[in-house]
């Protein structure tokens, strides 16, 4: 494999001639988050839309903790069923 003059990481092989500079720019701009997940919680979860779907669940039980710790001792609590 030979590598190119101008950079030394960059094979000949690769060709951007037909790549639009700045494509996906504004896109990215507007705010993406990446995260990468470890290859045996990945086997769970086969794309983008079945771990929002979890985090969302997750989230929601996190919101309904936090509400139920705010109570007022005392008050009304689930397991009453006031």
């Amino acid at each position: 494999m030979k590598k190119m003059k101008n950079d030394l990481e960059m094979l000949e092989e690769y060709d951007f001639s037909g790549g639009v500079r700045g494509k996906y720019a504004k896109r990215y701009a507007e705010g993406t988050n990446v995260v990468v997940i470890d290859p045996d919680v990945a086997e769970y979860f086969p794309d983008h839309k079945s771990v929002n779907d979890a985090l969302r669940s997750l989230a929601a039980i996190i919101k309904r903790k936090r509400k139920a710790e705010q109570r007022p001792a005392g008050g009304p609590s689930l397991r009453s069923g006031r």
